[in-house]
């Protein structure tokens, strides 16, 4: 990396991101949304004399929106690409250096860089907007890949270090967490461009870029739930069924819709994760038994004055307390580690131990959280809280600042609570009152 790139790097890093609401996403969204469909959808047809004064119209409109766009995200994206490459740095040398992570690194620079050239370009230049929109649809495909990769780097380093009682998990946990939500941020803000202002086509004409304005969640959890069960019925040739119900106490009706402003794919991730684990679990409980008579999974979905909640049961078995605290560790997952070997027919079903903490991550991401419930010996709640309002979903963004460099240079902490876990992080229990 040269002098002048580094130093650039740095001056970024010290802004803070701005954080949106789903409600900023929307209203900027609708000022060229209805506009651009339009206008990208009249490239395959040809139009009558009178529709040529709507062309003109919706041409402007969407050019203004455009010009408003790149002014914001060729400063956004790159504050926010900045602060996570300063946070790259406080990795643990060793995993620094793995080839997983000098491609991870490589990638948010060349990334930087190519987004960096555009500080001073005109956005009011048509070509500017096109060449910036293609850019960022570039960065996007380049970081398809970035979560996986990342998790066999951390992977190589975990067996490297079993037995070192040096190595500081908990740092890494940290970084993770900030750095799969800065991926998760970065993200929406170029699928929230392209759809609108480049070649991609949004899922449905409903949806304003990547949000539906409607996201009907009993529609999405169906679809979570058949492509899961396709997923298990390949590992096991049988899954478990699923019985859905709504509560909507403030619509017209208890069996009213419900919808609220979201992401379908950010909801779609976190539901297929909880249904696949909810399926593995009751398979697993009773594979030793000759029958398919399985316990139905449970889809409750509740509509309150400021959440909806989904809340997905199993009578799986549930899980050990002893095992409860690490359900959200990037390094732990109650099942085997499938092989990373490329050229593998179809995804693994559980193994990896990704699924249920960037199943928060999406959750938290706008405001929202994941909580798991679980009785040993009976069978485990996982509840998604998503907020109602689109003024209230922000976003939650990592920020690098002196006491983040601080939190990666602290020592492994010492436990001041007694527990049956010495594993457990017992320094951060809160006091009870005795």
């Amino acid at each position: 990396m040269s002098s002048k790139l580094l130093r650039t790097i740095e001056k970024y890093a010290q802004y803070h991101p701005t954080a949106l609401s789903l409600q900023n996403f929307i209203e900027f969204g609708a000022k060229a949304g209805s506009g651009t469909d339009f206008l990208k959808r009249s490239k395959k047809r040809v139009f009558l004399p009178h529709e040529t004064h709507r062309i003109d119209k919706d041409t402007g409109k969407v050019e203004a929106c455009n010009k408003t766009s790149v002014k914001f995200l060729k400063k956004e994206i790159p504050v926010r690409l900045a602060n996570i490459l300063e946070e790259l740095k406080h990795l643990p040398k060793p995993l620094l250096k793995s080839p997983s992570m000098r491609r991870i690194t490589q990638w948010y620079q060349q990334s930087f860089e190519e987004v960096i050239e555009y500080e001073n370009a005109d956005g009011e230049n048509r070509d500017v907007q096109m060449q910036f929109s293609e850019t960022l649809s570039s960065i996007a495909r380049r970081h398809a890949t970035v979560v996986e990769t990342t998790a066999e780097g951390v992977m190589e380093y975990r067996d490297l270090h079993q037995n070192d009682s040096s190595a500081n998990y908990q740092n890494i946990q940290y970084f993770l967490d900030r750095f799969y939500m800065s991926r998760i941020s970065i993200r929406m803000l170029i699928n929230q461009h392209t759809m609108l202002f480049g070649d991609d086509l949004p899922k449905s004409p409903t949806h304003i870029g990547c949000i539906d304005p409607k996201c009907d969640v009993l529609s999405v959890a169906k679809d979570s739930y058949a492509n899961a069960k396709f997923l298990c019925e390949q590992y096991y040739m049988t899954s478990p069924s699923v019985e859905y119900t709504t509560i909507n106490p403030y619509g017209p009706d208890s069996s009213t819709s419900i919808n609220l402003v979201y992401v379908p794919s950010h909801l779609y991730y976190i539901l297929f994760e909880l249904f696949k684990n909810s399926m593995r679990a009751v398979v697993e409980k009773n594979r030793d038994e000759d029958n398919d008579n399985f316990e139905p999974i449970k889809c409750l979905i509740c509509r309150g004055h400021e959440d909806v909640v989904i809340r997905i049961s199993d009578m799986g078995g549930g899980i050990r307390r002893s095992q409860t605290h690490m359900l959200f560790n990037y390094m732990y997952s109650t099942a085997p580690r499938p092989s990373m070997q490329s050229g593998s027919v179809s995804a693994p079903l559980a193994g990896y131990g990704y699924g249920l903490p960037v199943s928060r991550l999406y959750a938290r991401y706008l405001n929202g959280d994941l909580n798991v419930v679980t009785i040993d010996g009976y069978g485990t709640d996982a509840i998604v809280t998503l907020k109602l309002l689109s003024s209230q979903a922000n976003e939650l963004l990592p920020i690098y600042t002196a006491t983040t460099s601080k939190q990666y240079k602290s020592e492994i902490p010492v436990a001041d609570w007694s527990s049956s876990y010495p594993s457990r992080n017992n320094n951060k229990r809160p006091n009870d009152s005795t």
